[in-house]
């Protein structure tokens, strides 16, 4: 077999009996159409086996590694030093290392590890910042695989927009203690300005197929509730008891009704009004139109109203509103709503009942909220994102955003800048 140190080819031995040689080769060098043809082609004159690839390229540097089985009729010095001729023309350098028989069986076996996706969502990604995540994960003795950028290319000056940067790390193995991992997640997400998300790397994780999404706070920027208690002179109070409702101090099926009792008596006229002034979240138009164009199917399950649930619907091409029914007569608001309430439980209970409509497992749906009442929908969810929320609810969820907008959503799907469309 080849010597695991290899500084030149006439240190490469050759067993007595003769027998296929595993050998790691490194490539470097500046970027160009045809290198990688040029050297596969190179292989494929020694009839050599193909193991393991992979290639990156950083700013036009080239990296690409090739595990090759060398057959038992060729001679591995020759194929080494025909492969760093060649790479030498070509402008590369060339590193190469054998592989022995019980480091190759140990690689095959680390196959059967899980694997996980941590993505490292921010404005922009400081090297504190990395660094930390990159200790994090070895000190919970975790592999990294691949490190891939997943937003787009920032532009050197910038223009004033909002800037999202996005970078997934593949994980290979469990954490030696999941509650400390998950412990020092958060401590990086408070203390760094960043968001992290850890996601067992397997097929449901590709192939979502549900988002459900909460209303007030989430897909709009304010709190409807408290928008109709302005109009209706109770603002100050409303928003009081929205608030305590938000972080669990108050049931919501009693803080609702408490609510929408003060509003007895308001004219329906202010709903058109208030509609046309509400303002979506930052990248909620971005989000909708690009799960819309993949074939996701999109709800609103919201402890809100469903005329404004309906106009967003209409707006944003949503395929399902579930929402609370405002009782309206002779053109007043009676301060009561009609049928069930959407409240915590009613949420959870609907994405199953979406997913069974679907036909597909709630494993392959995703849920984003803000607040308590959201808590058992993101539980339930294949994916639940606690999206700008309140500390009790950062904490429970399983994952959150709160660096970024809600077209953030879409890295955690894996889905690069360059592969978006802009809403009109």
């Amino acid at each position: 077999m080849i010597e695991s140190a290899v500084p030149d080819a006439a240190t490469v031995t050759v067993p007595i009996a003769p027998t296929a040689a595993t050998v790691l080769f490194r490539f470097t060098g500046e970027d160009r159409p045809g290198l990688t043809a040029s050297l596969s082609e190179h292989f494929a004159k020694f009839h050599c086996e193909v193991i393991d690839v992979n290639q990156a390229v950083i700013h036009r540097s080239l990296l690409l590694g090739l595990m090759v089985r060398i057959p038992a009729d060729q001679d591995p010095k020759h194929v080494v030093r025909k492969m760093r001729h060649r790479a030498e023309k070509l402008g590369l350098k060339c590193k190469e290392a054998a592989i022995d028989d019980n480091e190759y069986d140990d690689w095959v076996q680390a196959q059967g590890k899980a694997r996980y996706i941590l993505t490292l969502l921010s404005r922009a990604v400081t090297s504190e910042q990395f660094a930390a995540v990159s200790r994090l994960i070895a000190e919970q003795g975790l592999n990294i695989d691949v490190i891939t950028r997943i937003s787009g290319r920032p532009p050197r000056v910038k223009d004033g927009k909002p800037t999202r940067a996005c970078v997934e790390f593949s994980l290979r193995g469990d954490p030696s203690d999941p509650a400390a991992f998950k412990a020092g997640l958060l401590d990086l997400s408070s203390r760094l300005d960043l968001d992290l998300a850890f996601q067992k790397d397997d097929a449901f994780r590709r192939n979502r197929r549900i988002v459900a999404l909460d209303m007030d706070s989430t897909l709009l920027q304010a709190e409807v509730i408290d928008e109709l208690a302005v109009e209706a002179g109770v603002g100050e109070q409303v928003k009081a008891i929205t608030e305590a409702a938000m972080r669990g101090e108050i049931d919501f099926d009693e803080s609702l009704r408490r609510r929408v009792s003060s509003l007895e008596g308001l004219s329906a006229d202010v709903l058109p009004k208030i509609a046309a002034r509400l303002e979506l979240t930052e990248g909620a138009e971005r989000l909708l139109v690009n799960l819309k164009r993949f074939g996701y199917r999109t709800a609103i399950l919201s402890g809100g109203f469903t005329y404004f649930g309906k106009f967003l619907q209409e707006r944003l091409s949503v395929d399902y509103v579930h929402a609370n029914e405002l009782e309206i007569i002779d053109g007043k608001l009676t301060g009561r709503v009609v049928g069930d309430i959407v409240n915590a439980q009613r949420k959870a209970l609907l994405l199953e009942q979406l997913a069974e409509q679907e036909g597909i497992d709630c494993e392959q749906t995703i849920a984003v909220g803000d607040g308590a009442n959201d808590l058992p929908m993101l539980s339930r969810a294949g994916l639940g994102i606690a999206f700008h929320a309140k500390p009790i609810v950062r904490e429970s969820a399983k994952h959150q955003v709160s660096t970024l907008g809600l077209d953030a959503v879409l890295y955690l799907l894996g889905v690069r800048d360059r592969e978006l469309i802009e809403p009109n």
